[in-house]
């Protein structure tokens, strides 16, 4: 009983001291952003509860940069790349999961394979490409917007995952459906998907994340600054003030509160068991 205590109470502090750590950056952020200019916040040893508060930073960076374009820059690129990662993943991994064809195995893997290529190694043919189709803000603000969403419309993550999801659909539903008269198209839409909808609304989150807090692509792409998106928008703030890390901390915060918030808005979907019992054995 005592060593089982103990095991249990070892754990459980290594967990806390992961998550402190895990959670220091923010800390800081959140103790930057609200302390005046009067304070220094590179102070050794480190404090975090600030000696004045106050929200001149957050006032700041509104007055400072157009906070409200940029936001819904960021809100246009995430969301259609939300919805069209949805779309296209689900589309892809339908038959994957549920026809047989010659080839599906072999094609599932290169797929996989995809996953460990990362982007910064494709990411000058794929500039190359989107270059080629004047898919750049140089030729206006849809292409801009194009360049920013279409790289990202669909990857392996999401295939492979709404695949895992259809699998465990019992086939029997998708007959019954067929013998109904209803088309592969409407399967895919009336019956599988919604029956899916926890595994969409994970990958709804890890897309939105992913795509809110791109850094790297949008600042490469980008050259006109009423496209720029949140995190190349609160940079720029580096150059304007020179690197003045209370707006900047600030800005951050900011702009994780949209993820904040749509993950909260998500996260009853991720109770699976919607199609629980659908057929009885």
């Amino acid at each position: 009983m005592i060593r089982k205590f103990f095991k249990g109470f070892s754990a459980h502090i290594f967990l806390i001291i992961i998550s402190i750590l895990s959670l220091f950056p923010f800390i800081w952020l959140i103790s930057t952003a609200l302390k005046g200019i009067d304070e220094n916040i590179f102070e050794y040893p480190p404090y975090f509860i600030p000696k004045h508060f106050t929200f001149e930073n957050f006032i700041g960076v509104w007055k400072q940069i157009p906070f409200l374009l940029y936001f819904l820059n960021s809100a246009i690129v995430a969301g259609f790349t939300v919805i069209l990662n949805l779309i296209f993943s689900s589309l892809a991994a339908y038959p994957l999961a549920r026809m047989d064809f010659r080839g599906k195995n072999f094609i599932f893997t290169l797929i996989l394979v995809t996953i460990m290529i990362p982007f910064q190694a494709i990411m000058l043919p794929v500039y190359l490409i989107v270059l080629k189709l004047h898919l750049v803000d140089s030729y206006g603000f849809a292409s801009g917007y194009l360049g920013l969403i279409l790289p990202f419309a669909v990857n392996a993550f999401g295939i492979f995952l709404m695949r895992q999801a259809f699998l465990t659909i019992p086939k029997e539903m998708e007959e019954a459906a067929f013998i109904d008269g209803c088309s592969i198209f409407n399967i895919w839409r009336k019956i599988l998907l919604p029956m899916t909808s926890p595994t969409l609304a994970v990958l709804a989150i890890f897309t939105f994340i992913g795509s809110w807090g791109e850094f790297l692509w949008p600042s490469i792409v980008l050259t006109n600054k009423s496209l720029y998106t949140l995190p190349v928008g609160v940079n720029d703030l580096q150059g304007l003030f020179s690197a003045n890390w209370r707006y900047i901390a600030a800005g951050s915060i900011i702009s994780i509160i949209p993820i904040i918030i749509f993950f909260i808005c998500m996260q009853k979907y991720f109770v699976s068991g919607s199609n629980e019992g659908a057929v009885k054995g």
